[in-house]
């Protein structure tokens, strides 16, 4: 098992590691929409808050040397599921080629910091 930190995304917050390595997976904890830069949560609402936390996650990823054309799954939980399609349709900007990753998602009633989604992913290291 290795652990690796990217300065590119924010710090992780509580008892856990940014991602872990074991083999030839990479298992990505879950990213909100913070800022790497401020550690505050973007503005701009759920729209915003999605975008950064792909951007988040790709940065995680690059720092283990892959990308999003890595990833087999995504776990999604979002505080408003009415607010799906908007996810969908940011989300899909980000996962672009095929296959796209296995997903689910996941309607929660919190998320830390205020949060309105937050995006896991595992990734495969060829």
């Amino acid at each position: 098992m290795k652990k690796i930190d990217s300065k590119n995304a924010p710090l992780a917050a509580g008892h856990y590691s940014q991602f872990i390595r074991v083999g030839k997976f990479v298992f990505c904890s879950g990213q909100i929409g913070l800022d790497p830069k401020t550690n505050l949560l973007v503005k701009g609402g759920i729209e915003k808050e999605t975008k950064q936390a792909l951007k988040n996650l790709s940065a995680v990823l690059k720092a283990a040397k892959l990308s999003l054309k890595n990833v087999v799954k995504t776990e999604i939980f979002i505080t408003d599921m009415k607010k799906f399609s908007v996810i969908n349709e940011i989300y899909t900007t980000f996962f672009i080629s095929d296959p796209k990753p296995a997903r689910q998602t996941i309607g929660i009633t919190s998320l830390p910091k205020g949060a309105r989604i937050e995006i896991s992913c595992i990734a495969y290291c060829k």
